[in-house]
């Protein structure tokens, strides 16, 4: 009977360790997903994610006992690791073109004179960005919290030519 019940509490705490395991991870994608989300990922990822918790960070309360249960946050900031202007022969003009938005108006005037189209880099670019998000209990340190998740994921994105310079390498 005592073996029994020794047997039963320790497979209840490998559960409870699984249960928490997974809701870290849920967390973490949570904030990669909602930092993606936002304009602001591109343009300052230092403050990409805006929350009570803080820039960069989330707070999750599972139980919605109104307190929180686990911190995530974006460590090291999202970084854009490649990147590169698109060129205007790259695009696609068509009417309803998600790519009209890259191509600069021509002037007044212009209309018709031979060469007068644009030619070389779009207002677009291509970028890719590397974002770690790590999930620990909340109010606690990395190295005391009995949950520590980190989840990094690698995403392209097309960036306005202005973000790619300030922003990208």
């Amino acid at each position: 009977a005592v073996s029994a019940m020794n047997t039963s509490t320790t497979n209840l705490k490998i559960v409870g360790n699984m249960q928490e395991q997974a809701e870290a991870l849920g967390a973490s994608q949570t904030a990669i997903e909602t930092a993606l989300s936002l304009p602001t990922f591109t343009s300052d990822p230092n403050n990409a994610i805006a929350t009570p918790c803080g820039s960069n960070k989330m707070c999750t309360d599972l139980n919605n006992d109104g307190k929180n249960d686990l911190l995530t946050e974006l460590t090291p900031a999202p970084k854009c690791v490649q990147a590169r202007p698109q060129k205007i022969s790259e695009l696609t003009l068509a009417p309803n073109s998600e790519d009209l938005a890259c191509v600069q108006a021509q002037a007044q005037g212009t209309f018709g004179v031979a060469g007068a189209a644009g030619t070389g880099d779009s207002l677009c670019g291509h970028s890719t960005w590397d974002i770690t998000a790590r999930t620990i209990a909340y109010n606690t340190a990395v190295t005391s919290s009995p949950v520590n998740v980190t989840v990094t994921q690698g995403v392209a994105v097309r960036v306005k030519a202005l973000d790619l310079a300030t922003n990208c390498p």
